[in-house]
C-alpha cells in the first residue's frame, strides 16, 4: 500500500519548502519531493548565487572609486574562479539550511522525479528515484511547486549550448571572463547579468524587443536606469529583435532587426538568453488528469486550486509575477486554505519587484501609466537622491523615488524607485499598501535622519506640494 500523507509538495524551491514548513506547523503530515537540490532554482541557481556575484561586482566597483573616499587601492584585479567559488558556497550553505529545516519540522524528503496519476482524494504521486525504480505515494492534497525554466527559440538559434550561448545557469559559473557579451532580454534576469559582467569589465550589449529596457517598470524609472547604464558604457538596443544566432569557433554573430526595419550584425564571445521563462508543466501527467494549462502555466484560483480536486499549484509554474517571495506567500495562502483557515486570496498588486543591478530598481503597485489606464485621477510625487544627505555621504547621489496616489481618496497606488539600496526601501511602501495607507498617514510618519528612507517621505510630500528639500 502506498505511503499516506496529508500533503505532498512537489518541488523544494522557496515556494515548495516554505509551503511544506507551514503545513507542518498546521499539523499536516507532509512530504516534499525534489529531483535535484533542496532550495530549487532560487537558492541554487537563481536569487541567492546571483546576489553573491553582484556583491562582488559592487565591491569591485567601489574599489575603483577608492580615491573619492580618500583611500588608495593599487593594481585592483579579480580571480573569476574565486568569484564563482564564493557564489557556489553561498548557495550550498543555504541549500543545506533547507535540509535542516525539513528535519526540524519533521517533513519527509523524497528524492526523485515525480509524476501524477489518478488517485482517490487527490492525484497519486509516483516518484522515480535515482535507482530508476518507481514508488507510489498518496495524499489528501498535492501541491505542484515545480517552478520554471528559461524560454528558448530553437528555430532562430536562440537555444543554449552551455558553451557560447548561455542561460542563467552557465552565466553564473563562467570559467573565464568574456571580453564581449550579448544579453537578449532586459528584464530582471537580463539586466542583473548585464550589470555584473559590465562592472567586471566585459563589453556588454543588451537587446530588448520592447521600446525600453525594464519594460514592466514605470517609464520614468526605466528611462532613469537606462541613462545610468549607458553612462557605465553598456550598449542598449531597444525596439529590436535578435532574429538569428550563428556560432563560430570562438564567437557568435547575432542578426538584429529593429522595428523600423534596420538591420545590424554584432559579434560577441558569449550570449545570455533572458527572453522569459516557461513553467515546468511537462512529464507530470497533467494532460491525462485534465489539468488546465494556458501559455505554459497551470491555471489556478486565488488560493492555488487547479480544476482537479485535491491538486494545487503555486509559484512560477502557476504564472507571473515570477518571484520567489510571491511563490512563498502563495504557498502559505494555499496550505492555510487546505487546513481550513481563512486566508486572504492572493493579491498580486501588493507584490514588490526588485532588480539588483547598479543602480537597483524596486517597485510595488501601479505605475503612473497603469493607474491612469485604470481610471484614476492621480497625484505623483518625486524626490531625487541628489537631495538626500545620506545618499551624498554614501557617494550614491544618482537615483529617484516616485510615488503615485489617487487624487480623490489619497490611496497609495504605487511606488517606484531607482538607486542605492532601494530593494530594501520598497518594503516600507509595500506595508503601507497592505495597510491601505493614505497620504495623510505617510506625511505624518516620522522618518529617521540621516537615512535614505527620508526620500520616501519627501516623495509623498512632493505629491501634495509640500516637499522640503528640493
Amino acid at each position: 500500500m502506498a505511503e499516506q500523507f496529508d500533503l505532498i509538495v512537489i518541488g523544494s524551491g522557496p515556494g515548495g519548502y516554505v509551503t511544506a514548513i507551514r503545513a507542518a506547523q498546521l499539523g499536516l503530515k507532509t512530504a516534499i519531493v525534489e529531483r535535484d537540490q533542496l532550495g530549487g532554482i532560487c537558492l541554487n541557481w537563481g536569487c541567492i548565487p546571483t546576489k553573491a556575484l553582484l556583491r562582488t561586482s559592487e565591491i569591485y566597483h567601489l574599489m575603483h572609486r577608492a580615491d573619492e573616499f580618500g583611500l588608495s587601492a593599487k593594481a585592483i584585479s579579480f580571480d573569476i574562479r574565486k568569484v564563482v567559488e564564493r557564489s557556489r558556497k553561498v548557495a550550498g550553505r543555504l541549500s543545506g539550511g533547507v535540509g535542516m529545516l525539513m528535519k526540524k519540522n519533521k517533513i519527509t524528503v523524497i528524492e526523485g522525479t515525480a509524476r501524477l496519476e489518478k488517485g482517490r482524494a487527490a492525484p497519486k504521486v509516483i516518484v522515480t528515484g535515482k535507482d530508476k525504480k518507481d514508488t507510489a505515494y498518496e495524499a489528501k492534497n498535492v501541491i505542484l511547486a515545480t517552478g520554471a525554466r528559461a524560454r528558448t527559440v530553437p528555430q532562430a538559434g536562440l537555444e543554449p549550448d552551455g558553451k557560447q550561448i548561455w542561460t542563467y545557469r552557465e552565466a553564473m559559473v563562467p570559467e573565464e571572463m568574456p571580453k564581449s557579451l550579448l544579453v537578449i532580454g532586459s528584464g530582471a534576469i537580463g539586466i542583473e547579468f548585464a550589470s555584473f559582467y559590465k562592472t567586471m569589465g566585459a563589453d556588454v550589449t543588451v537587446v530588448e524587443m520592447m521600446d525600453r529596457v525594464l519594460p514592466v517598470e514605470d517609464e520614468e524609472i526605466s528611462a532613469f536606469a537606462a541613462k545610468q547604464f549607458k553612462k557605465q558604457g553598456m550598449k542598449l538596443i531597444t525596439g529590436a529583435q535578435v532574429e538569428k544566432l550563428d556560432k563560430g569557433a570562438k564567437s557568435v554573430k547575432a542578426a538584429i532587426k529593429t522595428k523600423d526595419g534596420k538591420n545590424q550584425t554584432i559579434e560577441v564571445e558569449k550570449v545570455i538568453l533572458a527572453i522569459g521563462i516557461t513553467g515546468n508543466v511537462e512529464n507530470l501527467g497533467l494532460e491525462d488528469l485534465g489539468v488546465k494549462v494556458e501559455r505554459g502555466h497551470i491555471v489556478i484560483d486565488g488560493y492555488g486550486a487547479t480544476n482537479v480536486k485535491g491538486l494545487y499549484a503555486i509559484g512560477d509554474v502557476a504564472g507571473p509575477p515570477w518571484l520567489a517571495h510571491k511563490a512563498s506567500h502563495e504557498g502559505i495562502i494555499c496550505v492555510e486554505k487546505i487546513a481550513g483557515k481563512n486566508p486572504h486570496a492572493m493579491d498580486t498588486s501588493n507584490i514588490p519587484g526588485c532588480t539588483y543591478c547598479h543602480p537597483q530598481i524596486a517597485s510595488v503597485g501601479l505605475t503612473e501609466a497603469k493607474a491612469k489606464e485604470a481610471g484614476h485621477e492621480v497625484k505623483v510625487g518625486r524626490f531625487p537622491f541628489v537631495g538626500n544627505g545620506k545618499a551624498i555621504a554614501l557617494g550614491e547621489d544618482q537615483g529617484l523615488i516616485k510615488t503615485v496616489f489617487d487624487a480623490k481618496t489619497g490611496e497609495l497606488l504605487g511606488a517606484h524607485m531607482v538607486g542605492a539600496e532601494v530593494t530594501e526601501l520598497i518594503q516600507g511602501f509595500m506595508v503601507g499598501k497592505v495597510l491601505e495607507t493614505t497620504e495623510q498617514e505617510l506625511m505624518h510618519a516620522i522618518f529617521p535622519h540621516p537615512t535614505l528612507s527620508e526620500m520616501m517621505h519627501e516623495s509623498v510630500l512632493d505629491a501634495y506640494d509640500r516637499v522640503l528639500h528640493i
